[in-house]
């Protein structure tokens, strides 16, 4: 049953009680039960914190990423989530057996050769990859990536609802490989396959891209993050889980790009204070001023566990309702994750260790 106690708004988000700060306690990543608290202080005003559940930031593009397959920063048993660099076109093609891999395109373009023929990429593209397809980077400069692997069901779309088939992102703006000719010489290929942390070498006497067509509803497909469209109100904050991109077996990916800001008086222009409950969030920052963070700049990543507060940084809320402020300049990823994630030797090396500090 529906309650409500003491000093509340009527509408989430929209004219706060003064001398409160709102905060949504929601489960199944804003999708199930719901309420709001109205606190008299900020939630994220710790002074310190002892324990896993503290948050973190990671200088992901500071990696030094080695070998064939992408660098794990954050991982649990369904996805993992690192950063790759490739130069050129190497003289081997890669194959994943242990699941669907998702490319985001940081920096760099090229062309990703696969099976099912090529696909151009830019900055902002997404590569979705299915588990066990054959494919090879070819870039025409240095590319920089955030990968995500899917462990357990493949990647799919979202399911649309009520908003119809034609929200989010068109099926039109959905671009698929082209069966291309390739360039066969004589000689020996190598196919190099990943499963559970190790390496097969497969060498074969012809060209492994050798299909000279297909059909069926299983391929590598590539999606613009500028032609991601956000679901917005101009009333009210709207929570993340309107931004889902992509699905997977426990996480799901969304995009942040740029949107008009809410122009309702007294409505909240910054994410509000939430405790992760059910879902620890990871946000990959890929260009454009990320107002609601300090010091965060592109190619930076923060992970949130569930069971914490996290929430605008504490001018954030004065800077959204600057004069001449009517939309964000923000790309990001967003990775949302049902079990707990953990940071790799990798990520460690990288952090940012006073970032859950940054909210005082």
């Amino acid at each position: 049953m529906y309650q409500a106690k003491g000093h509340i708004t009527k509408q989430a988000h929209v004219d706060i009680p003064a001398g409160t700060y709102e905060e949504q306690h929601g489960r199944e990543g804003f999708f199930g039960p719901v309420s709001h608290l109205y606190h008299r202080h900020p939630p994220t005003g710790w002074t310190r914190i002892e324990g896993d559940c503290r948050p973190q930031a990671f200088h992901a593009d500071r990696v030094e990423t080695t070998g064939d397959a992408p660098t794990t920063l954050l991982e649990n048993a369904d996805v993992t989530l690192g950063v790759a660099r490739r130069r050129g076109t190497p003289p081997y093609f890669e194959r994943n057996a242990d699941g669907d891999e998702l490319w985001f395109t940081h920096r760099g373009a090229g062309v990703l050769e696969t099976d099912y023929g090529q696909l151009r990429f830019g900055v902002g593209d997404y590569l979705v990859i299915p588990r066990g397809t054959t494919y090879r980077f070819a870039c025409a400069d240095e590319c920089f990536f955030l990968v995500i692997q899917s462990l357990g069901t493949r990647l799919r779309q979202p399911e649309r609802g009520l908003l119809g088939q034609y929200s989010l992102y068109d099926a039109t703006t959905i671009r698929t490989p082209d069966l291309l000719a390739l360039t066969r010489t004589e000689g020996e290929y190598e196919v190099r396959v990943r499963r559970e942390g190790k390496l097969t070498r497969i060498f074969y006497p012809f060209h492994p891209l050798d299909v000279a067509g297909w059909k069926g509803d299983l391929y590598p497909w590539a999606l613009s993050i500028h032609d991601f469209c956000p679901v917005m109100s101009h009333r009210a904050h709207l929570p993340p889980s309107v931004h889902v991109t992509l699905v997977g077996e426990g996480f799901v990916v969304c995009s942040f790009v740029p949107r008009p800001l809410e122009e309702t008086p007294g409505a909240q222009r910054v994410p509000f204070y939430h405790r992760n409950i059910d879902f620890d969030e990871v946000l990959f920052y890929h260009a454009g001023d990320f107002f609601s963070r300090d010091n965060i700049s592109a190619g930076m990543v923060t992970l949130h566990p569930h069971g914490v507060h996290h929430g605008p940084h504490p001018k954030a809320i004065e800077k959204s309702w600057s004069p001449g402020k009517t939309h964000t300049d923000e790309y990001a990823v967003m990775l949302d994750t049902r079990r707990p994630l953990h940071a790799t030797d990798a990520a460690r090396q990288v952090e940012w260790k006073e970032y859950y500090l940054s909210w005082q």
